[in-house]
């Protein structure tokens, strides 16, 4: 009976769901909030945990390229994981667009942002992301040079090393407005805003790419994203996405 008994406890050892695989995924700062609701999502719905690692996307590749563990990737680029690719170091056929960023001209001050005229106004300090770090920052001085405002602005520019930083100066009023992902003030309700045309800047294209072929829990995360829960959650951070 005891030996039975023992028999049966292995077959549903053996039926039961598999132990819980951590991963390591490094993520482009400006992809933060939604990854924080999206991991937490991922969770609830798999028990697997995932740490996270945020930053710029060029400090990001740059650390990955000196052999920093992470398993899986999501830049605010398209560029970077072809990249990651052309040199080996991501695996084959495993990149995807699992967002589509928007840029917003931000200010914590309820009057001073009302369109691409703001910046020509009376302000000491803009705000961008190091752009060449950071896709934000790239799409900011696309849009400073298609404005024909690059000499005017180029004493007022406040460079933060990503995304994040750049918000946090213009949040703190360290710079009274800034280039910032739309993701990070779409659930403000104060201050002004310009949505910048998207005519005036390069598609902000994010993509993922799987970097270790042997962590299953990084591979389910990439599968997770392209979900309809997943979108969902993206999208109501203002990101665009593409089916896959």
């Amino acid at each position: 009976m005891l030996r039975l008994a023992a028999i049966v406890f292995v077959i549903l050892a053996a039926s039961g769901p598999a132990t819980a695989q951590d991963a390591r995924i490094a993520v482009a700062a400006n992809f933060t909030a939604a990854t924080e609701e999206l991991g937490a999502a991922f969770t609830s719905q798999t028990g697997s945990e995932i740490a996270f690692s945020f930053g710029a996307t060029g400090q990001l590749y740059a650390q990955i390229t000196q052999g920093a563990p992470f398993d899986a990737f999501l830049s605010a680029d398209a560029a970077t994981p072809a990249r990651l690719l052309n040199e080996g170091l991501a695996i084959e056929n495993s990149d995807f667009t699992y967002a589509v960023g928007r840029l917003v001209l931000f200010s914590t001050l309820p009057d001073l942002v009302t369109g691409p005229q703001s910046l020509e106004g009376d302000f000491t300090h803009l705000a961008i992301a190091e752009p060449a770090a950071a896709p934000y920052g790239a799409a900011a001085i696309e849009v400073i040079e298609a404005l024909n405002l690059t000499k005017a602005l180029s004493g007022k520019l406040v460079i933060g090393q990503n995304i994040s930083q750049t918000y946090q100066f213009v949040d703190t009023s360290n710079a009274e407005l800034g280039f910032v992902a739309l993701s990070q003030v779409i659930g403000r309700e104060d201050g002004s805003r310009w949505v910048v045309e998207e005519n005036l800047y390069s598609p902000i294209t994010q993509d993922a790419v799987l970097l270790n072929p042997d962590n299953r829990t990084a591979a389910a995360f990439l599968d997770f994203l392209t979900s309809d829960t997943a979108r969902t959650i993206i999208q109501s951070f203002g990101y665009g996405t593409i089916e896959r």
